[in-house]
């Protein structure tokens, strides 16, 4: 077994272990389910985190995406884009991370995207999961308005609710996903 499959399967042993919560939810798109996936337990946890960075680094890789940063609305994204900058940095790769906020700020500089510039370079806009695919389309407005060129869309769950074929529509961008509800045993 290689490391980069060591790597997936205890990623997911471990969300499903630690982030699956079974019973009624409301979700952030508003819609309703039986579980709710909280990932911020996963990419916010001391052993998970560095392989969320090495397994969404290596779901780019595998999908031919090349990009020098990484990011997405604020919350779901950070810890998902500074575990692959992290992870990228310990394979001596240069990759930012940037955060996207709801709207621009009023003050300051009056920035919408906050880090390393997006401007003119390739970029990949990040969720931990997406039901409606509302979130990354926000953030993937937000990383155009600023010049970014958002080459994909990458989740660690799909949840298989409609989010893929919306952000391929509207965004025209791939979706990518490290894992679908049934790997996790949502089905």
């Amino acid at each position: 077994m290689t490391s980069q499959t060591q790597d997936r399967a205890r990623l997911l042993e471990l969300i499903r272990e630690l982030a699956v919560v079974r019973g009624r939810v409301t979700l952030s798109s508003g819609q309703e389910a039986d579980y709710y996936i909280d990932l911020r337990r996963i990419t916010l946890h001391h052993e998970a985190a560095p392989l969320v960075g090495r397994v969404m680094l290596a779901l780019l890789d595998e999908a031919g995406i090349g990009a020098e940063a990484v990011g997405g609305l604020t919350m779901g994204a950070d810890p998902v884009g500074t575990a692959m900058l992290h992870e990228a940095g310990r394979q001596g790769r240069a990759l930012d991370a940037f955060v996207v906020r709801k709207a621009q700020k009023s003050y300051g500089m009056g920035r919408q995207v906050e880090g390393p510039a997006v401007q003119g370079r390739p970029v990949v806009v990040l969720e931990d999961t997406s039901t409606t695919g509302g979130s990354a389309l926000t953030a993937v407005e937000g990383v155009r308005a600023a010049g970014g060129d958002v080459r994909a869309v990458a989740v660690i769950v799909d949840r298989d609710t409609g989010a893929a074929e919306r952000i391929e529509a509207e965004a025209g961008v791939r979706y990518l996903y490290a894992f679908g509800k049934d790997e996790i045993g949502l089905d």
